[in-house]
């Protein structure tokens, strides 16, 4: 069915950045037809969402997220990365299985479409992806992902696997999902990170991932234990080593990277290698903050992501805008990070992290129609005025202020209401699922 949003205050993210106030976005297909204002547009089938008083805004995007580990929310509080990792999360990845993964996937769909988000780049853990898969399909939630890759000979015990099988069952599950369901599924190649995978793994994902015209998601530089074990096992940086093994490149891209030498930041930019960063993790962590500023200086491509849910412990991306526009300021200044800079993370950022610039980020004739509409009329908001809408959605909003939610041109939030999902049937199936998986790990 088409549909007519209007009266609205349209934040388009194209080229000139242009915020119409009163305009209207018309949806045909799946897809924006038109952006402008008074498209008196009639048809059979036209359905008109009034959106006056409320801004329009493309979904938001997250470039990094672990689905699988949502479950695990509130139960990995204190620790820092790699005994975060050792102690709670590995234990609890690997007592999943397929229907406590459902039960995590649906949980992270149902939040991340309640708080504007519409479509995510994810890593899940060695098995079960297909039911990620399955819940992202069936709720309408655009995905690109992949299971986590984790061949290293001393890898955690219940997920250590075989080269081979972790590269079969990677392919296994390429050809089953990416491009289907008119393309709003799509496999990454995701090796865990540099401690978890074999030099013989990462060479052939790269080749592999070039070959298919496949995506690679991963870890670097999180951490500075994590830095410096890399060192002492490859002689050389995180970045440094990815590239001499073909993970760099603008199929790539890398989680974090808060802990980066000058030649790593250089060579991230000249292979135009997309960033994600990750503000609410890396502080909950422990890990340090990335020097967003200077990599968005340098031309480095940044987008924004939550990571999971233990570490954060939300996927709230108006949050992450919000820390990201924030965190950086007593370092650079007052006017580091902007709030148009961090919104264009969120978006544009975003969509170049899953590769789709060319279809998803910005409200353009001929895009996808992925779009969020968000009411700004809330008291932690006002007063705001409806030409000066950036800092208001960078600074104040909340996920509690998205109305209505569309992934290719469908709705899946109308009224604060998911229409795909079942809410209390979700939280439930969390809980009982949770519960069983904490007593699997005691």
């Amino acid at each position: 069915m088409d549909l007519l949003l209007t009266n609205g205050t349209v934040v388009t993210m194209n080229r000139e950045r242009e915020v119409l106030v009163g305009a209207d976005v018309l949806v045909q297909d799946g897809r924006i037809a038109r952006v402008g204002r008074n498209l008196r547009t009639r048809g059979a089938g036209l359905r008109v969402l009034d959106v006056r008083g409320k801004v329009v805004l493309p979904g938001l995007i997250h470039g990094h997220l672990h689905a699988c580990q949502t479950l695990f929310r509130n139960r990995a509080d204190g620790l820092e990365l790699l005994d975060w990792l050792r102690e709670r999360i590995w234990p609890f990845e690997a007592a999943h299985d397929a229907d406590s993964m459902r039960a995590s996937a649906d949980l992270t769909f149902a939040e991340l479409i309640r708080s504007g988000a519409t479509a995510a780049l994810d890593m899940g853990t060695v098995r079960h992806y297909d039911a990620v898969f399955e819940s992202a399909r069936d709720c309408g939630f655009r995905l690109t992902g992949g299971k986590a890759m984790m061949d290293a000979p001393d890898g955690p015990e219940g997920l250590r696997e075989s080269t081979e099988d972790s590269l079969a069952e990677s392919l296994a599950l390429l050809e089953r999902w990416h491009g289907t369901h008119g393309d709003r599924l799509r496999y990454a190649f995701a090796p865990r990170f540099v401690l978890s995978c074999t030099e013989r793994l990462m060479r052939e994902v790269a080749r592999l991932a070039r070959e298919r015209s496949v995506r690679i998601h991963t870890h670097a530089s999180e951490n500075p234990t994590e830095v410096e074990v890399v060192r002492e096992r490859t002689g050389q940086d995180n970045v440094t080593y990815f590239h001499e093994v073909g993970f760099t490149g603008p199929h790539v891209t890398l989680a974090h990277c808060v802990w980066l030498s000058e030649e790593e930041q250089r060579l991230l930019r000249d292979t135009r290698t997309v960033v994600c960063h990750c503000p609410g993790s890396n502080l909950k962590l422990a890990s340090g903050i990335a020097r967003v500023p200077e990599l968005l200086e340098a031309g480095v491509t940044v987008c924004l992501g939550a990571d999971g849910a233990p570490c954060n412990n939300n996927l709230d991306m108006f949050l992450e805008m919000r820390l990201a526009a924030l965190l950086h300021k007593p370092r650079v200044g007052p006017r580091a990070m902007p709030a148009s800079q961090v919104l264009e993370m969120a978006t544009l950022g975003g969509a170049r992290a899953l590769g789709l610039e060319s279809e998803l980020g910005s409200l353009e004739a001929g895009k996808r129609a992925d779009l969020t509409v968000v009411d700004l009329s809330g008291l932690h908001v006002t007063p705001s005025s409806p030409e000066d809408v950036l800092g208001p959605l960078v600074y104040a909003a909340r996920a509690s202020d998205v109305v209505h939610v569309l992934i290719d041109g469908r709705l899946v939030l109308k009224d604060r209401v998911l229409l795909t999902l079942d809410e209390a049937s979700v939280a439930t199936s969390a809980r009982q699922h949770a519960e069983r998986l904490t007593a699997r790990v005691r």
